[in-house]
C-alpha cells in the first residue's frame, strides 16, 4: 500500500460531510449474524454460529478487497465467501444450497437495522451544521434498505453507490461522481470511513480531507485523524 499523505488540520471552512455506510454507521456484523441465524434456521442448518462467524469475517473482509480492484464479480463474491466458510468449518453442502443460502442472506440482511453507538447523536449534531452524504461500495439493491430500515436515510441529501458511479472507493472518479451529485466543492468536502485504503486515501487522492473510523483501534500512522467512537468527530467537525 502506498504511504498515505499528511494530512492537514480539518479544513474550518467544510459545508459537506460524505460518510460510508457499512462498518461505519451501519453496524454490518452484528447485522449479518442475524441474518445467518434467520436463513440457517430457515433451511434447518445446525451451523456453530461462534465457528462460522470466526472464519466468515475475515473470508468476507478479503473477497471484499478483491471485489473492490475488479477482481472478482458481485456473484462470485456472494457465492465464494459462503462456499469457502463452509469448507474451513467442513459442513457438507450442495452448490444449489449455497446459491440459495447467498440469496437470502441478501433478502435478510437490511432487516436488521443495528447502528453502532452514538450514531443517531453525531448525525443529529452534525445535521443542522452540515450537508450530509453517503458513499458506498454496497450493493444498490441493499443499501437504501439498509438506510430506511434503520431510519436514518432523512440525514443524507445524496446517497452515492458504486453501481451509480461505474467504479469503486478508492477510485478517485467514485468521489468526483458523488461530489458531482451533491454540488459540493472537493476543498470544502471531507469523507469519514473506516476502511484506511478506499475511505481515507481514497478521498486525499481525489482532494478531500478524512477521517478514519478506527472502532478497534487498529494501528495507523499518526498522521492520520482518527476516531475510535463516532461521537469522537465532534473534536473535527
Amino acid at each position: 500500500m502506498k504511504e498515505f499523505f499528511k494530512m492537514k488540520t480539518v479544513n474550518t471552512n467544510i459545508t459537506d460531510v460524505f460518510f460510508d455506510l457499512d462498518h461505519t454507521l451501519w453496524d454490518f456484523e452484528k447485522n449479518s449474524a442475524l441474518a445467518f441465524e434467520t436463513v440457517f434456521k430457515m433451511q434447518e442448518l445446525e451451523v456453530d454460529m461462534t465457528e462460522f462467524l470466526k472464519f466468515y469475517v475475515p473470508i468476507n473482509r478479503e473477497y471484499w478487497e478483491r471485489y473492490r480492484k475488479d477482481e472478482i464479480s458481485q456473484k462470485d463474491l456472494r457465492y465464494g465467501r459462503l462456499k469457502d466458510t463452509f469448507d474451513l468449518i467442513q459442513y457438507a453442502v450442495s452448490d444449489d444450497l449455497v446459491e440459495l443460502l447467498s440469496v437470502e442472506y441478501i433478502h435478510y440482511l437490511p432487516k436488521y437495522n443495528h447502528l453502532f453507538e452514538g450514531t443517531i447523536e453525531i448525525l443529529d449534531y452534525l445535521k443542522p451544521k452540515y450537508n450530509l452524504h453517503i458513499i458506498t461500495n454496497g450493493f444498490a439493491e441493499i443499501q437504501g434498505n439498509k438506510l430506511n430500515n434503520s431510519y436514518i436515510s432523512h440525514y443524507f441529501k445524496t446517497i452515492t453507490n458504486s453501481e451509480m458511479a461505474g467504479v469503486k472507493k478508492p477510485n478517485s472518479l467514485i468521489f468526483e461522481y458523488a461530489l458531482d451529485l451533491a454540488k459540493a466543492k472537493k476543498e470544502h468536502s471531507i469523507m469519514i470511513g473506516d476502511c484506511i485504503e478506499a475511505d481515507v486515501q481514497g478521498a486525499l487522492d481525489a482532494g478531500l480531507d478524512a477521517i478514519l473510523f478506527n472502532e478497534n483501534n487498529t494501528f495507523v500512522k499518526e498522521n492520520i485523524k482518527q476516531v475510535s467512537h463516532l461521537l469522537e468527530l465532534k473534536k473535527y467537525l
